[in-house]
Parts: C-alpha cells; structure tokens; sequence
C-alpha cells in the first residue's frame, strides 16, 4: 500500500507535460544605435540691436516672416541726424575755404620772402597755416562720414538671410544700442546641440581622419532626429561640429548636428532626439527579450534540447535592438527558446514546445 501510494504521488507531482512557446535562435546582420537628447538652434543667430539713439517710427517686417540680407527691419527717426549731416557738410566747406586761403598765402609769401619783401615769421605762419587747415578738412571729413552713418543707421536692416523673430520694441519707444530690437535666425540649414558623454566622444575622435566617403559608409544614411511626440523628421543630418572643452560638472561634450531645414519647419529651442548608428555587427546571433530571465543582475534563458528538455544557461547580452537582445556569449544559432511560458519551466523539465510566430525584423538596434 506504501509503494503503490508513492507511486500515486509522483505520477500526479510530474501531471502532463507543460506547454511553452519556443523560437529558434537566429543571427543576423545588426546595426546599433545610439540615442541623445538636446535642442534645435539656429545656423546663425544675430540680436537686432540699433546703433544709434531716437525713436522708433515704423517696424518694417511682419513678426514671425522670412527676412533677406539687407531688408529694412526699423526705422528711426532721421530729423536731427540729417541735420547733423547738413552741419557736418557746412563745416567740412568752412574748413576746405580756410585751406585754400593758407595755400594762397604760401603761395604769395614764399617769393616775396625771398625779396625780403615779407619776414620769414610771416611766412612761417602761413605754412603752419596751411598745415592746420588740411588737418581741419580731415577732421571735417571725418565727422561728414560719421554723421552720414549715423543717418544710415536709421534705418536697421537684417545682417543675413532667415526668420525674423517677434519684436521686442514698439513704435514709438526711444530707444538706444542697449535696446534689444528683435532677433534673426538662419534656419536653413538648423543645428541640433546634444551632450554626449566623454567616452562616446572619444570614440567618435578616432575617426576624425575618415573621408567624406568613409564617414558616409560608416553612418549609413546619417543623423534622424525625433521631435516631441515621437515625430520623425524627414530629413537626415550630420555631424558639424564638437565642443571645446568637456562639462566638469556633467562629464559631457556639446556636439551639433545639421539637418536641412528647406520649409523653416524646425524652430530654435524645439525638444529634439538624436538617433544615429554607432556600429554594425555581422551574423549577430538574436533573440526575442521576453525570452530573457532577470535573476540578481544574471541573465538566463530556458534552453529546450532534443528530448523537449528544459535546461536554463546563463548568457551575455549585448545591444537591444527594436524587441530583440543581441547575444555576445552563452547561445548558438538553431537553438530552441522558451519565449512564452518562462514561469511554468524549472530546469531539467520536460515540456510540450509550440513553434512561434516569426516576428517582423527590427530595423535596427540602440545603445
């Protein structure tokens, strides 16, 4: 009776063989990626300030609008500085008769000096004379040329070619070169500055001595840049170009990228994600990550052998890549995987394997 309710116990302890979905392991040609986050800035940035001080009688562009080089922004009263030109113009006259007096009296004293006609100290005088007049139509050359700039600078034009931003001053303020007038932006092209961590440029600086060819094999298509709400942007981008010095405090580098920006679409400031391929690895053997077993930071994977028995080995992963983990150590291609059913296995159980739907391929992996 012993034996017989033994025998009873262990054939109901064993019950029928558990049913697991199992997948094959497969290698395959992987791209890794790596994934940063930083803002959108203009090409070239200029604040709009004025040069001269009056007040603001008209705002010549439309908030918001593409300027060119050159276009009118502002314009500043000009009254009192066409006055000044006309003033300057008047003393600029004044000086060039002063002079052509002096050179007349030279002139008329150097041979009558010679006679004796006239002293030397008579003579002198009107060469000193001369001297100073030449200076003073320099002087009023000089302030000609300012005041004429001076009248120029009323009108405040845009120094290059982008969005003119909203203006911050109003027609009718006085306004002086401490007062911020607006601001413009190149956005086409547009760069994006994103922190990198010293390792990560480190290894980007070993190929600093790359081609343009070489450079474009290697990163493939490029940059992709996801905006706010996982919206990819349709144009790919490059690197340009990287800081100067590494953050102490975060123990990064500023990098920028530059993407096309044809339609302004992309504007300063915007929340943006970099996603670009840092490396390729041929034959990679890949498998699903739910058939990934987390036990105290080890990974493991229940391996079904020729028999349907479960044997769980302890692997090395590498990237992920889209729902997939790249496996460095510990499984080989054609091997069978519990991908569902990880919690009714224990090690050395026999179990009923279902084959697995085949899942799309990912598109590529990130860091």
């Amino acid at each position: 009776m012993a034996a017989a309710a033994c025998g009873n116990d262990q054939g109901a302890a064993e019950g029928p063989a558990p049913e697991v979905t199992v997948a094959t392991v497969a290698t395959r040609d992987v791209e890794v990626f790596a994934e940063w986050v930083g803002t959108t800035t203009g090409y070239v940035n200029a604040q709009i300030y004025p040069k001269i001080q009056g007040y603001l009688l008209a705002q010549a562009y439309v908030d918001g609008s593409p300027v060119k080089e050159g276009d009118l922004l502002f314009q500043i009263d000009p009254r009192q500085f066409q006055a000044a030109l006309d003033e300057a113009k008047g003393q600029l006259g004044r000086a060039q008769a002063a002079l052509g007096k002096a050179e007349i009296d030279v002139k008329r004293y150097t041979p009558l000096a010679a006679q004796g006609a006239v002293s030397q100290q008579e003579l002198d005088n009107a060469i000193q004379a001369r001297a100073a007049g030449r200076a003073e139509v320099e002087s009023a050359k000089a302030a000609l040329e300012q005041a004429r700039l001076n009248l120029e600078w009323t009108e405040v034009r845009s120094p290059i070619t982008g969005v003119a931003a909203i203006a911050t001053a109003q027609v009718g303020d006085l306004v002086s070169p401490a007062t911020p007038l607006t601001s413009v932006s190149q956005l086409d092209p547009i760069k994006v500055t994103v922190p990198i961590s010293e390792a990560e440029y480190m290894r980007f600086a070993s190929h600093a001595g790359e081609t343009e060819q070489e450079r474009s094999d290697r990163q493939g298509a490029g940059l992709e840049l996801i905006l706010a709400g996982d919206v990819r942007y349709p144009e790919r981008g490059s690197v340009s170009v990287a800081g100067l010095a590494v953050n102490p405090t975060t123990g990064t580098i500023d990098v920028q990228g530059v993407f096309p920006n044809p339609k302004n679409l992309l504007r300063p400031g915007q929340y943006a994600r970099i996603r670009a391929v840092i490396d390729s690895i041929p034959n990679a053997v890949v498998i699903p990550q739910r058939a990934v077993r987390d036990l105290q930071g080890v990974s493991q994977v229940a391996v079904v052998g020729a028999e349907d028995q479960v044997s769980f080995r302890t692997v090395q992963l590498g990237a992920a890549t889209g729902s997939d983990y790249v496996v460095l150590e510990g499984l080989r291609a054609g091997e069978r995987i519990v991908v569902e059913g990880l919690q009714k296995v224990r090690d050395g159980m026999t179990v009923k394997p279902v084959a697995a739907q085949a899942p799309p391929a990912a598109p590529g992996a990130a860091k």
